[in-house]
């Protein structure tokens, strides 16, 4: 049987670049094996969406499979199937004739099938004595053969693709639940600060969200939700704390007070309690015997990496070979960025010391996103070492307006 060629379609079907590529690949395939029909079907329900096609195009493939006497594709015997269109329609249950040719065009778009058309335009085979196919006039299935370790890697990806988004939607259901009963129970128990803000920024997160999100859509919104959370958390450990202090100084320094509901997102906090702090309030003796009174530091809890290069992708240029996989190379691309922008090694090396080595690269990484608005680079870092030290800084609301500034909030917007 001659299918290496290329076949025009009947009438006035007309015949496209794209079609003559699709007949040009199958007819130069190597592949000879055999595929099981029923597997190659259920590859191609699970990638439909990827391929374009809807569940009618489904069942009218069903139809024609149903045609091809054995389970197995084999290329070497043609696989071609010529049912008319009444008994097609039969069985893909009754599809009206005009749906069944929109469809079988579509199969054909999506290169699932080719068509080979008699003279005339009928569907019909030629057989010998021995009653074999000596040539036949159809639908060629000889793509799902071809096309079937594409298909099934299509259909695995799909597949991963779903579950990958349904564990993100669950860990956003759960991560929504727990900001929403911590505000809660912060109101009803009367926590000191301003949670009309922390409201109004768990509601203008949702308020972001399309009614059909996509995946990165509910994974930009689950890196916002996330934070807020560990935010509410902070505020509510660090009052926790402060109470057990009997009404030291602490305790009036480490809640939000500013009355402005976007104080939780401001890029540079001006007070302790506008921070939405990263804090983690572990003491550290800098002399033997522990004295009592001696100076304390806070050191900030790091920020998943992914999130910090969202919000500040250029960083990544200054990393080794241009690209940032890792804290490490975020932080030698650090000490690139701060002898370009002039900052002073004892400003980096203190900075170090009281945020941590891994914000303070994130934080020299937050500068280098905002340059060209900060006149001293050195200056500005100073002063956030200066007010992490005191316990009025976080990366968090730094890093939350720049993923927004960056593009995160645009893709909420949907």
């Amino acid at each position: 049987m001659q299918t290496g060629h290329v076949s025009t379609p009947f009438g006035r079907r007309s015949m496209t670049l794209a079609l003559v590529k699709g007949q040009l690949s199958v007819a130069e395939s190597k592949t000879d094996k055999c595929v099981d029909k029923w597997k190659v079907f259920r590859d191609i329900s699970e990638a439909r969406e990827r391929l374009a096609l809807q569940d009618r195009a489904l069942a009218v493939l069903d139809a024609l499979l149903t045609f091809y006497p054995d389970n197995e594709l084999d290329r070497e015997r043609g696989p071609i199937v010529f049912p008319s269109n009444a008994q097609l329609s039969l069985r893909a249950h009754g599809i009206a004739g005009t749906t069944l040719r929109r469809h079988l065009a579509a199969l054909v778009d999506a290169g699932l099938i080719q068509r080979r058309d008699s003279p005339n335009g009928k569907r019909y085979a030629h057989r010998d004595r021995d009653g074999e196919i000596e040539q036949a006039y159809g639908f060629d299935l000889t793509p799902l053969v071809v096309r079937a370790a594409e298909l099934a890697q299509l259909a695995q990806d799909v597949v991963a693709e779903r579950i990958r988004f349904r564990r993100i939607k669950e860990a956003l259901t759960i991560c929504r639940r727990d900001v929403r009963k911590l505000i809660t129970a912060a109101f009803e128990e009367g926590a000191s600060g301003n949670w009309e803000a922390v409201e109004d920024a768990y509601v203008g997160i949702l308020d972001r969200l399309p009614r059909y999100p996509s995946r990165q859509q509910v994974e930009a919104t689950l890196d916002e939700m996330e934070l807020l959370r560990e935010e509410v958390l902070n505020q509510l450990e660090i009052q926790i704390k402060a109470e057990k202090t009997d009404g030291n100084a602490i305790q009036n320094g480490c809640h939000i007070q500013n009355s402005k509901p976007e104080s939780i997102y401001e890029l540079e906090p001006s007070s302790r309690n506008e921070q939405g702090e990263k804090l983690e309030a572990v003491a550290e003796t800098r002399a033997e015997g522990q004295v009592s009174g001696q100076r304390t530091t806070q050191h900030i809890k790091a920020f998943p990496l992914g999130m910090v290069l969202r919000a500040c992708p250029q960083i990544s240029d200054y990393g080794p070979g241009g690209r940032v996989g890792h804290w490490r190379e975020l932080m030698s691309a650090a000490v690139v960025v701060r002898s370009m922008l002039g900052v002073s090694p004892s400003a980096y090396e203190e900075a170090c010391g009281v945020m941590g080595p891994e914000n303070a690269a994130a934080a020299m990484a937050c500068i280098l996103e905002r340059s060209n608005m900060i006149s001293s680079a050195g200056g500005y870092l100073r002063d956030l070492t200066k007010r992490s030290e005191r316990g009025e800084f976080s990366l968090g609301p730094m890093l939350m307006a720049l993923l927004k500034a960056n593009g995160a909030g645009g893709k909420l917007a949907g």
